[in-house]
């Protein structure tokens, strides 16, 4: 009788360590299933922003701020990427003006071409791949601009400054 006893108690041993084993290896799996989604999800936003740097500039030949008209003056180039739009962050003690240029046009009031035009729905738009481009943003802040910043979005996701430009020189100055 006693035989029988012990029998009953290792099988049930048994049965029990098959159960946590598996147990753990269900834990396991979904575990890793979210964690590897996670991590991919990741991966995917961050790639869209790699290898920008030098990708997106400010043609600093090209960028200055004329003091007589309040107006900044500033070119973009677009290297061999493909952009969807540039957020450009003019700065100085007066404030900051932060317009979005795109490929589709955006509007941005004060915001045009450096001929002083815009597109017919009054945006302005992004220079194509491997181009740049001369825009004109009237200021309307009383003090000089100490900075340009550009900064890219890429595939929906906006990526750190890609460029920017100190010490603004004078319009005057480039003529």
């Amino acid at each position: 009788m006693k035989n029988k006893i012990n029998n009953k108690r290792g099988l049930s041993t048994v049965v029990i360590t098959v159960i946590m084993i598996a147990l753990v290896m269900v834990v396991t799996t979904i575990v890793w299933a979210v964690v590897n989604n996670l991590i991919k999800e990741e991966i995917s936003s961050s790639e869209s922003c790699f290898g920008i740097l030098n990708k997106v500039t400010i043609g600093r030949q090209y960028s200055c701020y004329d003091a007589a008209n309040d107006i900044v003056q500033f070119s973009i180039n677009v290297g061999d990427i493909d952009v969807d739009e540039v957020l450009v962050s003019v700065s100085g003690n007066a404030g900051t003006k932060n317009p979005r240029i795109s490929n589709d046009g955006l509007v941005f009031n004060g915001l045009t071409y450096f001929d002083g035009t815009t597109e017919p729905d009054g945006s302005v738009k992004l220079p194509r791949k491997n181009s740049g481009k001369t825009y004109k943003l009237s200021w309307g802040l009383v003090l000089e601009p100490d900075m340009i910043q550009v900064a890219p979005v890429v595939k929906g996701k906006q990526c750190e400054s890609s460029d920017s430009l100190q010490n603004i020189e004078s319009c005057s100055l480039l003529s």
